[in-house]
């Protein structure tokens, strides 16, 4: 868990809570005592893919995708 002081805290507080992830926590220090923790309570609303994201472009697919395995053909028929 990762621990800051409160001098820290207060200088990067915005920065902090944007690096948490659901579930993260840090300790905040007084003094090299903890006296708080901070915790994100709500997933981040980012998402990495928007829909149709990929419209437009080109996806290749072997000619024999769907074609039997050679180390199956024994159970195919």
């Amino acid at each position: 868990m990762p621990t800051f002081t409160i001098q820290e805290a207060q200088a990067h507080l915005p920065d902090l809570i944007q690096q948490l992830n659901a579930g993260d926590e840090l300790v905040i220090t007084e003094n090299d005592q903890p006296v708080a923790k901070l915790a994100r309570t709500e997933p981040k609303q980012h998402w990495p893919c928007q829909a149709g994201s990929a419209k437009g472009s080109i996806h290749w697919m072997a000619p024999d995708f769907d074609a039997p395995l050679e180390e199956f053909k024994e159970y195919m028929g």
